[in-house]
């Protein structure tokens, strides 16, 4: 559990204005607000010259206007990389409920795992004045690490632990691997093969594997990865185990980057007889309720996702009250869930 000593909200620099964007674009104020409101009325050497600018300096179009400015907002922007996935959606709940309990009101925002869309959400977002923002990972595009550093409102980034912007509410996905992956060289299998799905973009699960490949390593063992080209479903953890058999076929355990993997592949085992963990074992991530509903119960960590959502809700309300911040690096940590399928 990181430090609870307390230190003063982070102070920023003053938020760009648009004479500054005019004065990095070499233009008028009134041309940039042009480009902002109009963007058809301006040439497009001029536009795209004051486009640039705006990413320069990092500034970030109020879309609230007049008295309305000034008024003290009562909604929350929350960026997740995803809607369908119940991981974020348990977040969301204990955003949400925390949130509400103080009646302030959540305005959400799904990525896709794509960090352009998250810069363009970012970018309206704040247009729109929130009280704060709440954002997935750590991880961000140059242009919106910018935005969000020049804003003034308080900010938590979860779901991972490091140095962040602000505030900070997760788990050490590196530290997850590994303790995975010794706990599968604790059972006795030397062969395992680590199954991500469309790891460039899911870099959290690549801090696991990362995780992952120290332990082998330090014993001495390979850890080959295969990596499948759609994101976690059920079909797709079915097919990867196909392809483990095939082209690893002396693996003995598999350790997937996420339960849906995971149980796809158990349940997919089960359809063609193939004995878990007899044959080849299978482990997940994130400790679903599914997994632990099939038969051989699924091995997993267990992530407190409500509670990411619950103590980040919890930060960013103390800030708004005035309070200090926590010293560093909220860690909610995890828990190895041992079932029979390993």
């Amino acid at each position: 559990m990181a430090d609870t000593s307390s230190r003063r909200p982070r102070r920023r620099a003053k938020q760009p204005t648009i004479a500054e964007v005019a004065r990095e674009a070499g233009v008028s104020a009134i041309t940039v607000s042009r480009v902002l409101n109009t963007p058809e009325s301006v040439r497009e050497t001029t536009r795209r010259r004051v486009e640039a600018a705006i990413e320069t300096v990092g500034y970030v179009p109020n879309r609230l206007a007049g008295s309305l400015a000034s008024a003290q907002s009562r909604f929350i922007a929350v960026i997740v990389p995803s809607l369908s996935n119940i991981v974020f959606t348990e977040v969301i709940q204990g955003l949400q409920a925390t949130f509400e309990a103080r009646g302030y009101q959540i305005l959400l925002g799904n990525t896709d795992y794509d960090l352009q869309r998250e810069d363009q959400l970012v970018s309206t977002f704040l247009g729109w004045s929130p009280a704060a923002l709440v954002i997935t990972g750590l991880r961000h595009s140059e242009a919106c690490g910018r935005r969000l550093r020049q804003w003034e409102g308080p900010i938590v980034e979860i779901m991972e632990l490091g140095t962040a912007i602000d505030l900070n509410v997760g788990l050490d996905h590196l530290k997850a691997g590994r303790c995975m992956a010794g706990h599968l060289r604790e059972r006795g299998y030397r062969r395992v093969v680590y199954v991500g799905a469309q790891m460039a973009r899911d870099y959290r699960a690549r801090l696991r594997y990362e995780g992952h490949c120290e332990v082998l390593a330090a014993a001495g063992l390979e850890a080959p990865l295969l990596d499948m080209d759609q994101l976690g479903q059920f079909e797709t953890g079915a097919r990867a185990l196909d392809q483990v058999l095939a082209t690893h076929p002396e693996a003995e355990a598999i350790h997937f980057a996420n339960d849906d993997l995971a149980t796809g592949a158990l349940l997919h085992a089960n359809r063609l007889g193939i004995a878990v963990p007899q044959r080849i074992a299978i482990a997940g991530f994130n400790g679903l309720a599914i997994g632990q509903h099939v038969t051989p119960r699924l091995t997993s960590i267990a992530s407190p996702r409500e509670r990411i959502g619950r103590r980040a809700a919890q930060a960013v309300l103390a800030r708004l009250d005035g309070e200090a911040a926590v010293d560093g690096p909220l860690d909610v940590g995890f828990t190895l869930m041992a079932g029979e399928s390993t």
